[in-house]
């Protein structure tokens, strides 16, 4: 598998609709596309007054795969970019609280 990240800029109208849309990218990643595809995290961006979307860091065979997951799950994607490499200076932070 390669890691790729994914944009998915104003993908929903309020941290609701995300985590509804993070059940069903979970659900068809675990259950149905297991060996295609894994969610490594996401960073939610907001977006507007309340809109929000992501950048997602993935782990997929091909980004066929993850545009299929996508469909599966109903999730917009506006751009699939391949990682070539990884600079870790630091751990990621805590999540902020809400």
């Amino acid at each position: 598998m390669e890691t790729y990240v994914i944009l998915r800029r104003s993908g929903w109208r309020s941290g609701s609709d995300l985590e509804q849309a993070a059940e069903r990218s979970r659900q068809v990643g675990d259950e149905e596309m297991s060996d295609d595809v894994r969610w490594i995290r996401s960073y939610v961006l907001k977006e507007g007054e309340s809109a929000v979307g992501t950048v997602c860091i993935y782990q997929a065979t091909s980004p066929e795969a993850l545009h299929e997951h996508a469909t599966r799950a109903d999730l917009p994607i506006d751009e699939v970019i391949p990682v070539v490499d990884t600079v870790l200076v630091r751990p990621d932070p805590e999540p902020a609280t809400a």
